[in-house]
């Protein structure tokens, strides 16, 4: 069990920061691009005991540690290198007529010193992806990630003590009792990543110094097959973003409206796709994670009891195994439809008209992600009538890939956005700049306000 790092420590470091950021070295962009060039060059080197941890963590391939956790870093950093002089230059705006000869210019400062609290289902990518913005801001950061993943968490902390200078960059370790003391100090941004529940505990926290927030939430990302979806292609895709982690992802589809009269051809294709993918013994499949812990097995156990199981509902508690599942004859009200399942599981629920799982959609909490398969044409109907963090039309969790697209929840999925651009500015302050002349000084501005009608006409 990883030990709690004492009140006295975090407190230590946290002034450390806070005055080596107001040295002013980090808001200088060579500084910015050295370091992040070091992240980039420490992960290169600790790729292989990176994969090892995710191995020992929750049983990912080096593969798909690869895929969803290490190239999604680097690919950012490669961005923010590439991009961070221009998104860091003063912006020239138009300055309307009644402020001539004024000029208007945004400047983009640092926050300041930065917390990034991260969860256990992507323990690299989602401590080390904030990270990305908050270098690349200029800020300084301390570092939480999850005692769950502890192999992965101790590489971490080793590799950003060999990079960083912990006044600039620090990991600390620990469960509840280390980050009830880290949400006590004042710092000048919080990013958190984890459940809706524990994002109201932190944005409580933050409300007592008036500290901004991102918070990267969960909730029951939908998934709707149209009857006119391409219905191979559809199941493919459904079990690729479902199984991913074992089910263990925020945007992984949650639940799925399938239309009746596909129902039956989804339902086999999916099953087909699972043992084309991972065998027809899916936990002698070095490909398939396992569930992170014993108390996330036993959740997960219960929800198997509505139902009926169409295919898997195997599990083993001492390798942590569920076997992807899918589940037929839910309705509504049944238990697995009132929380994120955060696992290999699929509850399937049939509709006539699309009106239905629309409905549904919009009575219950905004998800963070929404999946709609069908036609281009039907999906701006659909997308229209509903509201998510971020959506896929005929795929599934590939707009978390693409840097040029912000990603981030809506309502009790979240709020804030990163990735690329977004995460410089999730770690920033946009500061307006009016530049005044002294060569002309209007006096319309002062009172007692003479020439005022004529003024008037200019507004």
């Amino acid at each position: 069990m990883m030990q709690e790092t004492p009140e006295l420590t975090l407190q230590e470091i946290h002034k450390k920061q806070k005055d080596f950021f107001n040295s002013n070295q980090t808001k200088d962009a060579e500084f910015r691009l050295q370091h992040l060039k070091k992240l980039q060059s420490v992960i290169i080197k600790y790729q292989s005991e990176i994969e090892k941890a995710l191995w020992s963590d929750l049983h990912k391939s080096p593969e798909e540690a690869f895929l969803t956790e290490i190239s999604i870093v680097q690919s950012e950093i490669k961005y923010h290198i590439r991009n961070l002089k221009t998104w860091a230059k003063p912006k020239k705006v138009s300055t309307p007529i009644q402020l001539f000869p004024s000029k208007s210019r945004l400047l983009t400062e640092s926050l300041g010193v930065a917390l990034v609290i991260a969860p256990w289902n992507y323990p690299f990518q989602l401590v080390m992806n904030p990270l990305v913005g908050a270098i690349s801001a200029g800020c300084c950061a301390i570092l939480k990630p999850s005692p769950d993943a502890s192999a992965t968490a101790l590489v971490m902390e080793k590799m950003i003590t060999e990079t960083f200078d912990s006044a600039h960059v620090s990991v600390v370790q620990g469960g509840r009792e280390t980050n009830t003391f880290l949400l006590q100090q004042n710092f000048d941004v919080i990013f958190f990543t984890g459940s809706s529940k524990v994002g109201k505990v932190v944005m409580r926290a933050a409300a007592e110094n008036l500290t901004p927030v991102i918070l990267e939430l969960g909730g029951k990302s939908p998934c709707i097959v149209d009857k006119e979806a391409n219905i191979e292609i559809a199941a493919k895709r459904i079990v690729w973003g479902k199984l991913i982690n074992a089910g263990q992802t925020c945007i992984a589809p949650d639940y799925l409206f399938v239309h009746q009269s596909v129902k039956k051809q989804l339902l086999e294709k999916m099953a087909a796709c699972i043992q084309k993918m991972y065998g027809e013994d899916c936990q002698k499949s070095r490909f398939y994670p396992r569930i992170v812990n014993e108390d996330a097995f036993e959740r997960l156990k219960k929800l198997l009891n509505e139902g009926e199981i169409y295919v898997g509902g195997k599990m083993d508690k001492e390798d942590l195994y569920i076997s992807p599942t899918i589940i037929v004859g839910i309705q509504p009200n049944h238990t697995i439809m009132q929380e994120e399942i955060f696992g290999p599981i699929l509850p399937i629920l049939t509709f006539e008209n699309i009106d239905e799982p629309l409905e549904y959609i919009r009575k219950n909490e905004k998800p963070l992600a929404f999946y709609y398969f069908g036609k281009n044409s039907k999906a701006k109907e659909v997308l229209s009538k509903t509201s998510s963090g971020g959506v896929c039309v005929n795929d599934t969790l590939l707009h978390i890939v693409n840097h040029h697209l912000p990603f981030g929840g809506t309502g009790n999925s979240g709020m804030g956005k990163y990735h690329g651009q977004a995460s410089f500015l999730a770690f920033s302050n946009q500061k307006a700049l009016v530049s005044s002349s002294t060569w002309l000084d209007f006096p319309f501005k002062y009172v007692p306000f003479n020439w005022f009608k004529l003024v008037k006409r200019f507004f």
